[in-house]
């Protein structure tokens, strides 16, 4: 009975897996297709003759905005980082008064639809100059990835023990000696859920990137990878390599750091 429902789960799970791999191997194979054989017939199939000219072609397309991309997540990354771990530190370790309000406030920014604040975000940057540039998608991005990284490092601080801070507090340390000389050393894996967190939404948001930046210059990759769809002609082998492309830095940013992820996002959760 035991192993009739373990072979049961296994069936499952390749079911599963298999949903989720299908699209993955069809991407991957008709990258390295040469354009000549594309096509519904044999979508199916492995390639004929490996060809490369799809990624070379879609590398020559996307590279401007790929730096885009890059420019815009990795200052929005850090910052948002910084201004949740000091929000987390203040609101776990503090504890003033209205301290519970203000967490419920700043995580009621989770909860807006980007749509809601879309045209007065971009009067806001249009009298401001900021329109249509890779700043203003910073500013958007450190302003609502706050509740989440607040809502993280919060949870993360809370494991760490108050008498750590009141031994500090007796020795003559600061709040800005506290957070830097204690809490921040010791902040390394909360640091990296919420720089793999934040590094993956940021690189794949659309609505913003697409709606603030009218310039196909200065838009980030998601925009060019959708701009990559021909009007008449449609070539499959660059779409699929440019989506590859797109997705390598946050696959290699989950590889590098995949070890941290689950041990910081549990962290907080066992209390008590």
């Amino acid at each position: 009975m035991i192993k009739s429902k373990i072979i049961i789960y296994y069936i499952i799970l390749v079911i599963v897996s298999l949903f989720f791999i299908t699209p993955f191997y069809v991407t991957l194979i008709t990258s390295f297709k040469p354009l000549s054989e594309i096509s519904i017939a044999n979508m199916w199939n492995f390639p004929k003759h490996f060809s490369l000219e799809g990624f070379i072609g879609a590398y020559k397309k996307l590279a401007p905005n790929m730096k885009n991309s890059f420019y815009l997540t990795i200052p929005a990354t850090i910052i948002s980082a910084i201004l949740g771990s000091i929000n987390g530190f203040a609101l776990s370790k503090l504890r003033f008064k209205y301290s519970n309000l203000v967490f419920a406030l700043i995580l009621f920014g989770m909860f807006i639809p980007y749509q809601s604040v879309l045209f007065p975000l971009i009067q806001f940057f249009q009298k401001i100059g900021l329109y249509g540039t890779i700043p203003a998608l910073i500013i958007i991005h450190v302003i609502y990835g706050i509740p989440i990284t607040t809502l993280m490092f919060k949870n993360y601080y809370e494991e760490i023990p108050d008498e750590l801070i009141e031994a500090a507090s007796i020795d003559g340390a600061n709040l800005y000696n506290v957070y830097t000389k204690i809490l921040l050393p010791i902040s390394i894996p909360g640091f990296v859920v919420v720089a793999i967190w934040q590094f993956t939404n940021i690189w794949n948001e659309f609505l913003f990137a697409v709606t603030v930046t009218n310039n196909p210059a200065k838009q980030p990759i998601t925009v060019a990878l959708v701009n990559l769809a021909g009007s008449q002609v449609v070539e499959w082998n660059i779409q699929m390599a440019g989506a590859l492309i797109a997705a390598l830095p946050t696959l290699i940013v989950y590889i590098a750091l995949g070890k941290y992820f689950i041990r910081g996002l549990l962290a907080g959760s066992v209390k008590g």
